[in-house]
């Protein structure tokens, strides 16, 4: 058998980025601080188009006005959802007052209570008594 030759080449890689999940809020503050860091050094300059100071600036600020709109759009989402539980517990203490109210004027037992839902009186299963095991002696 002859022998396998394999050659291994460092490759300087990064693992895929997974942009789906949010980073977290230590990361941002870090990476903040490593921008204003960079304000103080007057002599940097690259070639890199993504790592220039007025590309830093233009991606801090759009992050910036990004996570404001976030912020507005869940104090707005807060106030929707607040709104809709309190419609929905106004509609529910509504409909049971109707039932009460359908109850008392048609009876337990009527078609009318039977048709907003409430179970007739005369088709409730009657309680029934559970036979006492035997005890085996």
């Amino acid at each position: 058998m002859g022998t396998l030759n394999v050659q291994f080449t460092n490759y300087a890689c990064m693992a895929p980025q997974n942009t789906t999940n949010r980073l977290r809020p230590q990361l941002i503050s870090q990476d903040i601080d490593s921008f204003h860091g960079l304000q103080t050094v007057s002599t940097y300059n690259t070639t890199r188009a993504d790592a220039s100071t007025a590309k830093l600036q233009e991606v801090y600020q759009t992050m910036l006005i990004s996570q404001q709109t976030e912020t507005e759009k869940l104090a707005l989402y807060r106030a929707a959802s607040d709104a809709a539980r309190l419609a929905e517990w106004e509609f529910h203490n509504a409909v049971l007052a109707m039932k009460e109210v359908v109850r008392g004027q048609y009876g337990s037992d009527s078609d009318q209570a039977q048709a907003v839902g409430l179970k007739k009186k005369s088709e409730r299963k009657r309680p029934t008594r559970k036979k006492p095991d035997a005890i085996a002696s």
